[in-house]
């Protein structure tokens, strides 16, 4: 591709990790070379579902950040801001030196929504990622400046969930 162009999934409702995940399937399976990066969720059972796909796939996974601390109290917000800032580093370098046509920030909106990292962090990362770049970010509470920057933007809005009738995430369904 000659021009990578920005997307954006965010909003309260689900479903914006697997809008992503499926736009990754949709890439490796015309043969571009995508890398996966997920924030805020760590390890466990949501990320070793549809992302074990991608890797059997050939995509490239990385686990960026420990769970989120709202859901973990032994991690904090430091720890969480540092990790999340080492790993934009680290890819960074890796998408400039691995070719690769796509790559998919699962989550990184939430980092900024929850102040471990700046708005305008991200906004640098996106300024300078490579031109070809297709870049995917996803998660609630998306910034003005980034919906500005960004190609596409969906909003998933949540009309109604079970969760809110007492009904827990479910395997293969919400994880």
């Amino acid at each position: 591709m000659e021009t990578g162009l920005i997307h954006i999934y965010t909003g309260e409702g689900k479903g914006k990790t697997t809008a992503a995940v499926g736009l990754a399937i949709r890439a490796l399976s015309h043969g571009l070379r995508v890398c996966y990066v997920n924030f805020n969720k760590g390890g466990g059972k949501y990320v070793n579902t549809e992302v074990d796909t991608l890797e059997i796939l050939g995509a490239k996974v990385i686990v960026a950040t420990d769970q989120h601390p709202a859901f973990n109290a032994d991690i904090s917000a430091e720890t969480n801001s540092k990790q999340t800032l080492n790993a934009l580093g680290f890819i960074k370098e890796l998408v400039r030196s691995a070719d690769f046509d796509m790559l998919i920030l699962d989550e990184i909106l939430i980092s900024v929504r929850d102040n471990f990292i700046q708005d305008k962090v991200l906004v640098d990362f996106i300024k300078n990622k490579p031109d070809s770049l297709e870049l995917v970010l996803t998660g609630r509470g998306a910034t003005g400046e980034v919906i500005e920057m960004a190609d596409y933007v969906s909003e998933i809005v949540k009309v109604k969930h079970p969760y809110d009738n007492g009904i827990f995430s479910r395997e293969g369904i919400e994880y």
